[in-house]
């Protein structure tokens, strides 16, 4: 093909000015669409000049339109790699795949102030010198649960192996065989032993453990007394399970360690929610355990991390050891975390936290919410007819298992789009949409969206219904 046929072709300034591109540029960012304009106009120029030189020239607006589409899919590959917000409409509190629990405005006000600026991280502002990083915050958590020590890292899991490896390197780490639990990511309890430097002594059967067999297992070489949460499974039956005290004075009479890894970390008593049977870190630590660490993510509602209270002998070892260092909080993390628990100090985490008010939500106000909906998602989104149909909401995250919330689901369903094509749309939006599909109708749960989120929603399912409405 002769280079003047390569005249055809737009330039990147033209593209820019394309009235069908002016939303995505908005989104993507001038210089990021200009760069992707770029790349996608130089592909199409090597294959301009690789067309037999008898064809005849391009046309100049189908060029457009194809460099348009390209520039649109280069985009949209771009946006699924990176960590987008997302309205989650699945009904699932604690979404895994979705980052878990939202943060408060509080929270995320907090991280604002620190994130702007230069921040008291390790700073003694009374003493006028370097001070202990987290020095607040562990106060608090001091003052709250009424213990000797706290420590913060980067999540659960790290405070699990950082645990195990300071205080039983090179021993024993007895553990009940109905805990060798793997949660999401591989995390399994015998591999983080392991890891630790520390070797795995199974005592029970799956389903029942006794003092007696903790007692027997103890030898010289014992080193801690693991005690974890099932987290995302129960063993219900035939079982039999020592009570957290019974366990306590077992190794006190020995001068061991109890390390509980309650994981959910759950605060307050959740059951007149409908979410019973999760341990709080208050009884744990009642309870008489030595050591205990939960998540920050989890019911606890805040940011990613591991929260350890305890002894102040063993929490100080802890801190000691060099893979503190590798596996501490930033200074957002932190701020976050003050927030959420000032939320609870004040009594306010019930309405505060969005993950508990979301599972505080009865079914009636989600009902009420989801009939408001529907009317106006038929008028925005004719193409879809929408239902209201009884459900069930989870917890997630590796909490309460078994707790089913009753909500009420909106199905939606289209003339021609089956479920499969409406959840592929809805996560196609700009934010991308999160549902499920049950019973091979597309199902939305009103319990784990904003208000925000909802008006969202509504936009999405009118960008599909109007299109839907059109074929």
């Amino acid at each position: 093909m002769s280079e003047q046929h390569l005249r055809h072709l737009p330039s990147v300034d033209q593209m820019l000015r394309r009235a069908g591109l002016a939303e995505l540029i908005r989104r993507a960012g001038r210089e990021t669409a200009r760069e992707g304009l770029r790349e996608v106009l130089s592909e199409l120029r090597r294959e301009l000049r690789g067309v037999n030189g008898t064809a005849p020239a391009p046309d100049p607006e189908r060029l457009a339109d194809e460099a348009e589409r390209r520039l649109r899919a280069r985009l949209a590959r771009r946006d699924q790699a990176l960590t987008r917000r997302v309205v989650n409409a699945t009904g699932v509190v604690l979404h895994t795949n979705l980052g878990r629990a939202p943060l408060s405005r509080a929270a995320l006000a907090a991280i604002t102030e620190v994130a702007a600026d230069y921040c008291a991280l390790e700073y003694d502002l009374g003493a006028g010198r370097r001070g202990q990083r987290g020095a607040g915050l562990e106060a608090v958590l001091r003052r709250m649960f009424n213990c000797e020590a706290a420590a913060v890292v980067n999540n659960c899991a790290a405070a699990v192996l950082l645990v195990l490896n300071t205080l039983a390197e090179g021993g024993e780490v007895i553990v009940s065989r109905g805990e060798l639990i793997e949660i999401g990511g591989s995390f399994r309890i015998p591999e983080v032993i392991a890891k630790s430097g520390a070797r795995l002594r199974e005592v029970g059967t799956t389903n029942r453990t006794r003092l007696a067999d903790y007692e027997r297992a103890i030898t010289a070489e014992t080193r801690v007394i693991l005690r974890a949460h099932p987290s995302n499974y129960r063993i219900v039956g035939f079982t039999e399970r020592p009570a957290p005290a019974d366990l306590a004075r077992v190794a006190a009479t020995h001068s061991l360690p109890l390390f509980e890894d309650l994981g959910s970390g759950c605060l307050i008593d959740l059951s007149a929610w409908g979410v019973g049977g999760e341990p709080t870190v208050g009884q744990a630590l009642e309870a008489g355990a030595s050591v205990v660490a939960f998540s920050g993510d989890k019911l606890l509602g805040g940011p990613q991390a591991g929260i350890l209270l305890g002894r102040a002998d063993l929490i100080g070892r802890v801190k000691s050891n060099p893979l503190m260092r590798a596996l501490r909080a930033d200074k957002l993390t932190f701020a976050a975390l003050e927030a959420t628990f000032g939320a609870y100090a004040g009594g306010r985490a019930a309405e505060e936290l969005p993950a508990l008010a979301a599972l505080r939500a009865t079914k009636a106000e989600i009902t009420a919410r989801a009939r408001a909906f529907l009317r106006r998602a038929r008028r925005v989104a004719g193409g879809l007819r929408f239902e209201l149909i009884d459900g069930h909401s989870v917890v997630g995250g590796g909490s309460a298992p078994q707790a089913e919330l009753p909500t009420t689901l909106i199905s939606v369903t289209g003339a021609r789009l089956g479920a499969a094509e409406i959840e592929r749309r809805l996560r196609g939006q700009t934010p991308p949409v999160i549902a499920r599909i049950v019973d091979e109708r597309l199902v939305m749960d009103l319990r784990t969206v904003s208000r925000e989120g909802e008006q969202e929603l509504l936009a999405a399912l009118g960008e599909i219904g109007s299109r839907e409405g059109e074929q």
